[in-house]
């Protein structure tokens, strides 16, 4: 459990992990250097609970204090509760018991939006759908997984797996797009992974960020991308290309949701380094253009050939709902690209798995 300054909710999430029906476990608060009241909440656990242990240090990051709980990490498995969150009762039992039955290496389960405010309420988020829910499959068999959202927390692993893998995280300063990294090496090593569909924590978004206006932090989104495509290049192997070309697409979903969290000011400088990135991507032949469907592959071109003109009309159409959607598409490619959309939703899929050669599936 990473912890920085988070008392107002740091008191739910612990309790939520000391009133688990699994009781086998041992709780590493990795303090990183909170001014506030966290560390005294922290101690009345410790007082409390035998199965609590802390560590204190300088702050220094997400990253950082994530391998710091790595390395003293001791069970068969590694949960991550992060510290604004809370677990279900049951979320260790039913991760342990899926992951000693079927011998995976990672156990993913839904997961609780949860909002205290204005009043409580939660929402699945169905991370996990229908064809997966009960399976144990290799993810390079299923592509959907990969470009799902990184809720590493909502998961079980197989320590030695991690550890055989190599499978830390990227230690840039603050809590910038880590979780990425990280998941996309646990998917791009993993051969048994097993999906449950019931969830197991309540993922608080009352503590969201809602944008970036540091100039510090623009590129942060670039340094984890590069890190995850150093990892892929350094293993080398049959999987380098698939994974190369997975870590593409998934570059440019998350490439473009950094893009619209960025200050206005920021976004030019971000988006030709995107478009340099991308444009690199494609001369050398790693972007798996199958991956693409009609809207990311409107997005992606119109990057590529002016970033001043893709800042401009992305600026012009921002927005959420169907009318901001549909003004994006004409935008991007007029009432062909529209169509296009109409016919994919209706008779075409999201990518899922592809022949490792290329061509969808």
């Amino acid at each position: 459990m990473p912890i920085y300054n988070v008392e107002k909710y740091l008191e739910q999430c612990l309790a939520s992990l000391s009133a688990q029906t699994f009781g086998d476990f041992e709780a590493i608060c990795v303090n990183d250097g909170s001014t506030d009241g966290s560390r005294a909440i922290i101690q009345r656990f410790l007082d409390a609970d035998q199965r609590f242990r802390v560590i204190d240090k300088p702050n220094s990051g997400y990253g950082a204090s994530m391998n710091r709980g790595l390395d003293a990490a001791r069970g068969r498995y590694v949960a991550i509760l992060e510290s604004d969150d809370f677990f279900e009762p049951g979320a260790l039992e039913a991760l342990h018991a899926t992951a000693e039955r079927t011998g995976a290496d990672v156990v993913k389960a839904d997961f609780y939006l949860y909002w205290s405010a204005p009043e409580e309420r939660r929402e699945r988020f169905g991370i996990v759908d229908e064809r997966e829910a009960g399976r144990t499959l290799a993810p390079l068999d299923d592509f959907a997984i990969f470009f799902r959202k990184p809720s590493i927390w909502s998961a079980l692993y197989r320590r030695s797996f991690l550890e055989a893998g190599g499978i830390r995280f990227l230690e840039t300063p603050g809590a910038s797009y880590q979780d990425a990294g990280f998941n996309f090496k646990v998917w791009a090593c993993a051969e048994r992974a097993s999906f449950l569909a019931d969830p197991v924590l309540n993922y608080r978004q009352d503590n969201e960020a809602s944008s970036v206006a540091s100039p510090g932090k623009v590129f942060c989104v670039c340094d984890e991308y590069a890190s995850m495509e150093e990892f892929v290049r350094s293993r080398g192997g049959s999987r380098e290309r698939v994974l190369l070309g997975i870590l593409q697409r998934m570059k440019l979903d998350s490439y473009l949701w950094n893009y619209d969290r960025l200050a206005p000011e920021l976004r030019p400088a971000f988006a030709r380094r995107a478009a340099a990135e991308f444009s690199a991507a494609l001369a050398e032949g790693t972007v798996d253009l199958a991956l693409f469907e009609p809207t990311a592959r409107a997005e992606l071109d119109a990057l590529v050939a002016d970033p001043a003109a893709f800042c401009a009309g992305r600026d012009a159409v921002a927005g959420a709902g169907t009318l901001a959607a549909l003004r994006r598409y004409l935008r991007l490619g007029g009432l062909p690209l529209v169509a296009r959309v109409a016919w994919f939703r209706l008779f075409g899929r999201s990518p899922r798995r592809t022949d490792w050669r290329g061509g969808a599936l």
